[in-house]
């Protein structure tokens, strides 16, 4: 009998109790990875809920996502994911920033870069100059000190939003600010002053379509 795609499996060694789904493999475990022991299905298998087209939310807002010299795969593959579920229109994956053609990407995509409309550029300046002068607006997600807050932050009405994210370390370039519409900050409570890109975009582009 073939092991379901998602179960949980728990050692049944006493001592152990080691407990985790059994990935995406498919295949069957038999022995529990930590001591060895037996370990058995336990429970119902893991449902996905997939929403038909009726329940997805109808958006307002027509996000295009700007990735500014992005270095890292594991990045870029979690925010294709996330754009997918958000209902982006297009990535544009810009100077250093990897693209759906990296085997990497896939590792942290889930396929969602499949799914994706995407495109490669090497200066993300003009490309944001020319969406601009396209009539598209261009928020700039970046901690300055004229930066207004996301959260209190309204945008307005029916919007063709260009969300430009910047390199994991230097942010985003200057000259790209310098022409921006907006520039949102995420509020930091803690000690640091930035979270992951990938994070941060998660957190942006979901408020950008609530706002």
């Amino acid at each position: 009998m073939k092991t379901p795609e998602f179960q949980i499996y728990q050692c049944q060694n006493p001592d152990c109790h080691f407990r985790c789904p059994n990935d995406l493999t498919l295949r069957e475990i038999k022995r529990c990875p930590v001591c060895g022991g037996a370990f058995l299905p336990q429970g119902e298998p893991f449902t996905n809920f997939q929403p038909s087209p009726s329940q997805v939310a109808k958006r307002k807002v027509e996000i295009e996502v700007v990735l500014d010299n992005l270095r890292s795969t594991l990045n870029v593959g979690s925010i294709f994911r996330t754009a997918d579920g958000a209902g982006v229109k297009h990535i544009h994956c810009c100077g250093t920033c990897p693209t759906p053609e990296h085997p990497k990407i896939k590792k942290s995509g889930l396929g969602a870069e499949e799914l994706i409309a995407w495109t490669y550029h090497p200066n993300a300046l003009d490309l944001v100059s020319r969406l601009k002068d396209d009539g598209k607006q261009i928020v700039c997600l970046e901690a300055t000190p004229s930066s207004k807050p996301l959260f209190s932050t309204s945008i307005g009405g029916l919007q063709k939003i260009i969300l430009v994210m910047g390199n994991e370390i230097s942010g985003i370039d200057p000259a790209i600010l310098s022409i921006a519409d907006t520039v949102l900050d995420i509020p930091m409570a803690g000690r640091k002053t930035s979270i992951n890109v990938a994070v941060a975009f998660g957190v942006a582009v979901y408020t950008l379509l609530n706002n």
